[in-house]
């Protein structure tokens, strides 16, 4: 009777798992399908952007991926939507800045300066425009509103002008003297001076966040990273190529990478700048020279001023892609992109001329007579929310 028991109770109990199970099977089914339901009604939450923790006081990265993101056709600030369109052609063998006016490709002024005036540089507030007198050991403003000079400023040994993104400071590049020297922005007074052991620091551009910027020393080979809060030299290396002269800097839009042109090695070095490693050679041209990025941060545009050209280096490709052949040969130098984004213009520094290239075909549209050794030339106004120094580098 026992085991009857036993076994009619073992039954009733395998019976109830059996219902169980069954109404457990129904009831996962059922669930499933409304979780599912629920899953694709589910709004998909887009991926949180890359924080930039820039340098104190530098405005916030509007874009991770885009770094010139502020730099779109004719977005203008509010600051210069007013100032006329001009290029200023500082003549460093003439002592003048030629004013050219893009609608016409005419000369309508020249601006006596001070002695070998080298590069025409937009302030970090984008109101003033500075001309670096070299020999002269002077900056000239000038008034963009009305191209009017302003009274010169002393410092010594300006070879070339570049603003911190906060805007806190002036960094003159004293290639001679060798020193970078952190001065106000306004005023011009020295605050800090940094002594390089290269020779002939030139040119630079500024990482994503701010924090550091890579510069070239032309003379000596070699680049220099620098701490942008502290003011100070954290990396040195000599380029590998025997009699390397490194020219202008730019960085990618991603902020990943920083091209240096090398009119000696006739080519850009492609570096890592966070990492700051051995950097690669990308042959573009005889005297590989300037860099200008596209209106829409697609391509760059390389001067090779040894050859009369200009290489296109695409960026999501990784390549060149085309090469530009002025008809009458040239010596393209330094320059700027109309704000429209569809003129590239550059400084024949060999031929006492300009040259205005049409960026949608590499047609050249004019050439243009001005002053002796025609060299930084600035597009000015052009977009962006601040200039970080040079011919025009803007964020």
């Amino acid at each position: 009777m026992r085991n009857l028991t036993l076994a009619t109770r073992a039954a009733a109990l395998l019976a109830g798992a059996a219902v169980l199970t069954a109404l457990a099977g129904c009831g996962t089914e059922r669930g499933g399908r409304e979780n599912k339901a629920l899953a694709t009604k589910a709004p998909v939450k887009p991926a949180e952007p890359k924080k930039i923790y820039g340098l104190p006081g530098m405005p916030p990265v509007l874009d991770p991926k885009d770094v010139y993101a502020a730099d779109r056709p004719n977005k203008l600030s509010p600051v210069v939507k007013d100032f006329p369109s001009r290029v200023y052609v500082p003549n460093t063998n003439s002592n003048t800045v030629s004013v050219i006016d893009p609608a016409t490709y005419k000369v309508i002024d020249t601006i006596p300066v001070g002695v070998q005036p080298q590069h025409v540089v937009p302030s970090w507030d984008l109101k003033t425009l500075w001309v670096n007198n070299n020999r002269g050991h002077t900056l000239t403003p000038i008034n963009p509103r009305n191209g009017k000079a302003g009274k010169p400023v002393e410092v010594h040994d300006p070879y070339n002008l570049y603003f911190t993104p906060n805007g806190k400071y002036a960094v003159v590049m004293a290639s001679l003297d060798r020193e970078l020297v952190f001065r106000d922005p306004h005023t011009m007074k020295r605050v800090k001076t940094e002594p390089v052991s290269c020779y002939g620091v030139n040119h630079a551009d500024f990482s994503l966040d701010g924090r550091y910027f890579i510069v070239s020393c032309e003379f000596s080979g070699e680049l220099l990273k620098v701490d942008t809060e502290k003011m100070k030299v954290v990396g040195q290396q000599k380029l590998p190529f025997d009699g390397a002269m490194p020219q202008d800097v730019k960085m990618s839009p991603d902020g990943k990478k920083f091209y240096v042109a090398d009119m000696m090695a006739d080519g850009m070095w492609v570096l890592d700048g966070d990492t700051f490693g051995k950097p690669k050679l990308l042959p573009t041209g005889k005297g590989c020279h300037g860099l200008y990025v596209s209106r829409d941060s697609r391509e760059m545009y390389v001067s090779n001023r040894g050859e009369g050209t200009v290489s296109v280096f695409d960026f999501r490709q990784d390549k060149l892609t085309k090469k530009w052949r002025l008809p009458d040969g040239g010596s393209p130098d330094m320059g700027g992109v109309s704000a429209d984004g569809n003129t590239l213009w550059l400084s024949g520094r060999y031929d006492s001329e300009v040259y205005a290239i049409d960026t949608r075909t590499g047609v050249q549209v004019a050439r243009i007579p001005v002053g002796g050794g025609p060299h930084g030339l600035a597009v000015y106004p052009q977009p962006g929310r601040y200039s970080l120094g040079h011919t025009g580098i803007f964020r």
